[in-house]
């Protein structure tokens, strides 16, 4: 595909691309917009080097891909910025070293996540993406056709984070933070996407159950399901620098924020874009169980 804006220079194999020739502090064309967009959906996670952007910029430039959310669903925002979540990791218990879809566990997560580095570690703080796209492609016909009928229950309550009686006292804290307004929402284990038609295994670490099965049976179905995900073919891993942006598709990818830096410090903020409704091969739609999202995209409903 030739880019007349911006330069595309693939990273991984199956996922990811290194963005070029483009200064995200600047007012964008929309021709420029459009191509970052057709990078974004095809690579499924952009990365942009040398940024020089603050909060500001940070939002400006996830506007054009559509309305931004409120930072988060339960997590206290940036203060003075309502869209901007604020993730210091240099605490243990705050590292979302899990792989994870962005804020399923509503019933139209994100379309988009776009991350900056504020402080990172000298050594480690990598992040790894996946591809949920040629996950689902590289599953065996009948099992494609079997997740194709599966519809799974994401929760902000699913306890990934291990035992309460485990946990430090901020790390409990942080849990019933996280888990204030309890959401639930049924989505197709396979999503459509809205603008390629690609399908795309829409799972990850919110999900709590699938529909029909029991708590046992769901996790051992889930578990095959994400070692596609979890193959290395599928992935790629970014070492950040400082004025680094990723922008990925959250359509269509999980992540993981790999903690291996030990006590060193990493800050990072993240703006997400509103998402859709996701529909499932059969046209299924996500349904809400239980939760009130409304204020989340109240950027959305403000529009409308």
């Amino acid at each position: 595909m030739s880019h007349q804006h911006i330069t595309v220079t693939q990273v991984g194999g199956r996922i990811g691309a290194e963005i070029g020739n483009v200064d995200l502090s600047r007012a964008l064309s929309d021709e420029t917009v459009s191509e970052i967009r057709q990078a974004l959906v095809r690579h499924k996670v952009i990365f942009f080097r040398g940024q020089q952007l603050d909060e500001r910029g940070q939002i400006a430039f996830a506007s054009r891909f559509g309305p931004v959310t409120r930072a988060h669903p339960t997590v206290p925002s940036l203060p003075g910025h309502p869209e901007v979540l604020d993730l210091d990791y240099s605490r243990s218990e705050a590292r979302a070293n899990n792989w994870h879809t962005d804020v399923t566990f509503v019933e139209n997560p994100p379309l988009g996540s776009v991350l900056r580095a504020l402080v990172l570690p000298p050594a480690g703080g990598d992040t790894i993406w996946a591809n949920s796209v040629t996950a689902y492609d590289d599953l065996p016909p009948s099992l494609r056709q079997f997740a194709d009928s599966l519809s799974a229950v994401h929760s902000n309550a699913y306890d990934y984070a291990g035992a309460l009686a485990d946990l430090s006292q901020n790390a409990r804290e942080r849990k019933a933070q996280f888990e204030s307004i309890e959401y639930e929402t049924l989505h197709p284990v396979v999503r459509v996407h809205p603008e390629s038609g690609e399908r795309g295994l829409f799972i990850g670490g919110f999900v709590r159950r699938l529909k029909g099965y029991s708590p046992t049976q769901s996790a051992d179905i889930v578990r095959v399901l994400q070692s596609y995900v979890l193959q290395p073919e599928n992935q790629v891993r970014w070492k950040w620098q400082l004025g680094d942006i990723a922008f990925w598709d959250n359509r269509a990818t999980q992540h993981y924020a790999v903690a291996d830096y030990g006590s060193e410090p990493r800050h990072m903020r993240r703006v997400t874009i509103v998402g859709d409704v996701p529909v499932g091969v059969n046209g299924q739609r996500s349904s809400v169980i239980k939760g009130d999202a409304a204020a989340y995209n109240r950027f959305e409903r403000l529009a409308a």
